[in-house]
């Protein structure tokens, strides 16, 4: 049994490291769009940040993980943290010189982006090095609920800074990254694929981490099912709530309690997660998601009240939350030390592909339908998906390497984790009992 994650040193300074960079991050996310509506008045434009930061992301995921595998990841983390800092520092002048062109705006949404999809692999591959297999679920939670805290309480902090000035959110945001940058520079820990990726656009890197998951006829079905399918079903129905119970922007109250409730269904299912050690029991704690989130449309089909509706939300992301640490811990267990990143990346890829086409179906069928049918026809698109979850022979199975057949071009390099040496970890570092991109 290995030791306490509370005593192992580069651990807490992962952890502390992701914290300031993602709460620096969270108050820009507000701020940005915020700067360009102050400045230009134009809503599109405001508009326009998040649908560059999407697309930048979607786009450079892949390579992020290719490049996650190729370089220390250590180095890599510290040369996107200073690459952040950059990229921020010049936009906190702008605006504190009162000039902050929409150029200058989506390119640091833009380079933010691209940053984070090359941040966000390494980081997990230096944490698999860090932290041993059997406190890889306990971790994980960890990571999720700082994510989770950090979210909740960024925005309203990156709001209040922002009305006093607007430059004070991304002055925030630079002594974050400042300080994200001191600790992972203080990590010990050094991770290296011990086979490493070859060119970042060759479409055999690309691809290697989707070839992967396909390979796993668990990860698969769960990716394509819950991670993909379930992601835009629920985004769908959340978007959808948020303007039902807003009066179509008459009111912000009844919206606001919905998502509130959602963000804080996430936290509490990473606060719950280690308690429950989601890794054994993911299949059973993704049918109980599948299965809420039918029920929790199908009950908003037949009756309008956002308390309801903000409990069964939260209900819904705090199982959510839980089972897709479950099913984080599996992946990083099983998954080669030369593809994690790889791996990582294209999880991440499939499951936020269609994510962002969510609200805008929700949207076409509130407009289309009407609020009662719309919420009834996402209780069929989620009853299906829960359906093919619950039937499926493979989703059952979970990820074990000696069950599953091996990936096509699997080599000797792609055992499981088990039978392989470790990366290129220090002695020291190496030892249970010494002390995280998301």
């Amino acid at each position: 049994m290995a030791a306490p994650l509370r005593t192992n040193r580069d651990f807490r300074l992962l952890w502390m490291s992701g914290l300031f960079a993602v709460l620096g991050t969270q108050m820009s996310a507000l701020a940005l769009p915020l700067l360009v509506l102050r400045t230009t008045g134009s809503a599109m434009q405001a508009g326009a940040v998040g649908t560059v930061s999407v697309a930048a992301v979607l786009i450079t995921m892949l390579p992020g993980g290719v490049m996650a595998d190729r370089v220390e990841r250590r180095r890599l983390m510290r040369l996107c943290d200073v690459g952040s800092l950059i990229a921020v520092s010049a936009l906190a002048l702008a605006v504190w010189n009162g000039h902050a062109p929409i150029a200058l705006v989506l390119l640091t949404a833009t380079a933010a982006a691209v940053i984070n999809s090359v941040y966000g692999p390494a980081s997990f591959g230096l944490m698999r090095a860090v932290v041993p297999p059997d406190r890889m679920g306990t971790a994980t939670a960890r990571l999720q609920a700082r994510t989770a805290t950090a979210r909740l309480v960024g925005p309203l902090i990156g709001g209040a800074l922002f009305t006093v000035h607007p430059v004070l959110p991304f002055l925030a945001e630079v002594v974050g990254l400042l300080l994200s940058t001191l600790c992972v520079a203080l990590v010990r820990t050094r991770s290296r694929s011990l086979k490493a990726a070859g060119p970042v656009l060759s479409k055999r890197e690309l691809t290697a981490g989707l070839s992967f998951l396909w390979g796993l006829p668990y990860l698969r079905t769960v990716l394509l099912v819950f991670g993909l399918g379930m992601n835009f079903a629920f985004g769908a129905l959340t978007f959808t709530a948020l303007t039902v119970f807003s009066d179509s922007g008459r009111t912000g109250l009844g919206g606001g309690f919905v998502i509130t409730c959602t963000s804080a269904g996430s936290l509490a299912g990473a606060l719950l997660a280690p308690r429950l050690n989601p890794e054994r029991h993911t299949w059973g704690l993704i049918l109980a998601t599948c299965w809420t989130c039918v029920l929790t449309a199908g009950v908003l089909s037949w009756f309008s009240s956002p308390l309801v509706a903000g409990l069964l939300c939260a209900l819904c992301t705090c199982l959510a939350t839980i089972a897709s640490i479950g099913f984080l811990s599996t992946l990083l267990v099983v998954t080669p030390d030369d593809r994690v990143g790889r791996v990582q990346s294209a999880a991440g890829f499939l499951s936020s592909l269609v994510q962002p086409f969510g609200p805008l179906a929700g949207g076409a069928l509130l407009t289309a339908l009407g609020s009662g049918p719309a919420f009834g026809v996402l209780a069929g698109v989620l009853g299906v998906s829960a359906l093919v979850v619950t039937l499926a022979p493979s989703a059952r199975g979970g990820a074990r390497p000696d069950a599953d057949a091996e990936p096509p071009d699997a080599s000797e390099d792609d055992r499981p984790r088990s039978d392989r040496p470790r990366s290129d970890r220090p002695e020291s570092a190496g030892t249970p009992g010494r002390a995280n991109a998301t």
